[in-house]
């Protein structure tokens, strides 16, 4: 695996889609790790955009070969974050962006390890992020406290990540996110950095 990988979390409503959206064309060649389900597709949905659809026999089959980072059953179907698209991104050379809350960042890391880097994207404010969720409008009362409540938790494991992203200010902020999806391209694993030590003393 050449490739990198950048872990975003941060509460919803922070920004981080609209980050990755803004800064694509200046972030180079990458792969947005989407979930995969055995749920068949709703009307508009794309098969590789929306989710990966599989069967649930196919599914099954990739939990016992350890195929998922993480994977639920809901309401009879699976939902999962499959390990195949990513490590055939990873031997691409691709940076793997993944959009997963702070319990996701702790199973990457120790499935990963090294060649991960992350970044805490947040709103200024528990304030702002209250005012954020009630002013787009897609969600009811319950849900959005449910959102602020979860946000509350999040905000502890900050000190967990790499970098922190204060979205209170967009062009700042996708400056910001270039810069570190960026160098994360750089960063080497303690493997790579062994095999450079044993070249640099051999030559």
């Amino acid at each position: 695996m050449s490739g990198a990988i950048l872990i975003l979390s941060g509460p919803s409503g922070a920004g981080k889609s609209t980050l990755i959206h803004k800064a694509e064309p200046l972030i180079g060649d990458y792969y947005f790790s989407i979930s995969t389900t055995t749920r068949k597709p709703r009307e508009g949905e794309i098969e590789g955009v929306d989710y990966h659809f599989v069967t649930k026999e196919y599914f099954e089959q990739e939990i016992k070969e350890g195929e998922f980072l993480e994977y639920a059953k809901v309401h009879d179907n699976y939902y999962g974050t499959s390990l195949r698209p990513v490590k055939r991104a990873l031997a691409e050379d691709k940076l793997v962006l993944f959009d997963i809350d702070v319990q996701g960042h702790r199973l990457a890391k120790e499935r990963f390890g090294d060649i991960i880097t992350s970044v805490f994207i947040t709103p200024p404010s528990y304030s702002e992020l209250k005012r954020r969720l009630l002013d787009r409008s897609l969600d009811n009362d319950e849900v959005i406290q449910k959102r602020l409540d979860n946000a509350l938790k999040e905000i502890e494991a900050i000190s967990e990540y790499d970098f922190v992203i204060i979205n209170d200010d967009l062009d700042r902020a996708t400056k910001e996110f270039v810069y570190i999806a960026n160098s994360a391209r750089l960063k080497l694993s303690k493997e790579e950095l062994s095999e450079f030590v044993n070249r640099w003393r051999s030559s």
